[in-house]
Formats: structure tokens, sequence, C-alpha cells
């Protein structure tokens, strides 16, 4: 198992994971492939397409939120064993771990948040509720 494999795991479901770094005994860095947002996150998130290239059977993303002070955002980021990984799917290119690194620096930085910004996030709220962003 290394970096950038993608792999099949059982949450609630099979879903599809990135490795995000080796197994280090304290478990291993995974993202979860989602399906891309249904508004525009810009300023509030970033979003990485894998797909095929990368051997998926299916388009999707690594969704990476950027923090705000008192919201805690969900970028489907976790820690699992290696028990957990059912079946290697495929493997990133070097470029693409290059734009995942680049996406997780931008999500550990703290942005200043303006109402333009706030107004979106709220906006996306909006949309969860109505079942409209996944």
């Amino acid at each position: 198992m290394q970096r950038g494999e993608v792999w099949w795991v059982e949450f609630d479901e099979r879903r599809l994971v990135v490795l995000l770094s080796g197994d280090d005994g304290s478990g291993i860095r995974v993202m979860q492939v989602v399906a891309p947002a249904a508004v525009d996150i810009s300023g509030l998130g970033i979003e990485v397409v894998v797909g095929a290239m990368e051997g998926m059977p299916f388009e999707g993303v690594l969704r990476f939120a950027f923090p705000r002070p008192g919201f805690t955002p969900c970028t489907w980021l976790t820690t699992l064993s290696r028990d957990d990984l059912i079946e290697r799917v495929g493997a990133l290119s070097s470029a693409k771990l290059s734009e995942i690194e680049d996406a997780l620096r931008l999500g550990e930085q703290a942005k200043e948040w303006t109402p333009a910004m706030t107004a979106k996030l709220n906006e996306m709220r909006d949309a969860l509720s109505l079942g409209g962003l996944e």
C-alpha cells in the first residue's frame, strides 16, 4: 500500500478512498471520493477531480473545505487500518498527488471570512437541507 493508491473500503456501504499516507502503525490516512458539489464552492473549499484516468469506475472528487472559526469542515478525511481496505482499484499520478497536497495545504490555512463567503456557506447549507448538495 502506497500513498496515492485508490482502494475500495466498507463504510456504511462500499466506497472508494485515496490513500494519503502509508501504514505507519497508527493507521492509514485516506480521503473518500465523493460526488462533485452541485453548487459553486469556490472560496469555501476545493475539489480535486479523480476518475477513469486513475482506474476508477466513475468520476468523483476529493473535497477539501477551508477552515472557519467555529466551523468544523467535513473533508471526508479519515484514518483506517490495513484490514479496512478491500480491493485496490488504481493509483493517482504524481501530478494529481501534487494537486491534492496543494489542496490539503490550502485547507489547513486560516482564511479571513467575508460576508460573501458566509452567504455562500449559508446557500450551501440550504442546498444540503433540500438534498441539492452531495
